[in-house]
């Protein structure tokens, strides 16, 4: 099997700024000289702290991004489109450019794209066609307490692989995971914590709770009318709403659509919509949404 070659040395300085507000910024420093001098660092950032969008510029304040490329692993396909686009943005760059984004069926990236969000098994998906990823100077694994099968066998073939690659650098990232077990595990690589930032979120648990003469209510019953009791309090804010299958998401945009056009934007979200159709419960809008 041939190996993939690696990515043409480009001479190109972006300019890395910072949010200020973000909890991450604080420990740049740290985080910048820690990938400079180490092949493995792990940071552990509850939500909110700005690890996702950050780490990846910081590898590029910290000189990665030249010789090859700095991928970046999301779990799902939205969370892959919706971060390159915020790192692109950020750079004041065009996206799909030196920022891409490769998903199952789309890959939005090309020679010149230094850093690349990617879900996990796309990725795992080069490793047979490249399998010393010759392309990348440096790897971000986000989210890794998900500890899908995917993300496990990521962590297992580049614990190999970094022997086999002293020049690549890993940055494993996390909201929630044991720091010192990956680190026990990684050779005992430098852990940097870093708090949280956490926007206000009411969460309501609605009984289902059966319409006089009615005998059964089914969750779309229920969410139908705890959207319903929402909308008539005038709070503001989005909503959105967990359903348990594809077919109750469906159903329980009908019944909304049909009540509330005039006042909600009703969007559904699930793994098998487009990405393009995912993208849509980003979009700015003049009413309330409901997810």
């Amino acid at each position: 099997m041939t190996e993939a070659p690696r990515n043409k040395p480009l001479r190109i300085r972006l300019e890395v700024t910072y949010p200020e507000t973000l909890p991450i910024v604080e420990k740049r420093g740290e985080i910048v000289a820690a990938i400079r001098d180490n092949q493995i660092i792990i940071v552990a950032g509850e939500t909110g702290s700005g690890k996702t969008t950050q780490i990846p510029k910081m590898c590029l304040e910290a000189g990665l991004g030249i010789r090859g490329q700095i991928g970046c692993t999301q779990p799902r396909r939205i969370a892959a489109l919706s971060v390159s686009r915020r790192i692109a943005e950020e750079l004041s760059v065009t996206w799909g450019d030196e920022v891409g984004c490769k998903i199952r069926f789309n890959d939005s990236t090309k020679q010149s794209t230094r850093i690349k969000v990617m879900t996990d098994g796309m990725l795992l998906a080069e490793t047979r066609s490249d399998p010393l990823l010759r392309s990348y100077e440096a790897l971000i694994i986000d989210e890794a307490h998900e500890r899908s099968l995917n993300i496990d066998f990521l962590l297992g073939y580049l614990k190999t692989l970094l022997k086999k690659r002293p020049d690549l650098k890993v940055i494993i990232t996390s909201a929630t995971i044991d720091t010192q077990l990956f680190s026990r595990a990684f050779d005992n690589a430098p852990v940097f914590e870093v708090s949280g930032r956490l926007y206000p979120v009411e969460i309501r648990y609605e009984p289902l709770v059966a319409d006089e003469g009615d005998e059964d209510v089914s969750y779309v019953d229920g969410a139908v009318n705890a959207v319903e009791g929402v909308i008539e309090e005038s709070c503001l804010g989005d909503l959105l709403v967990f359903m348990p299958t594809e077919r109750d998401i469906r159903e329980t945009c009908e019944r909304l659509e049909g009540r509330f056009r005039s006042e909600v934007e009703v969007l559904p979200l699930m793994g098998s919509l487009s990405a393009g159709e995912q993208e849509r419960v980003f979009g700015v809008t003049q009413r309330r949404k409901v997810i």
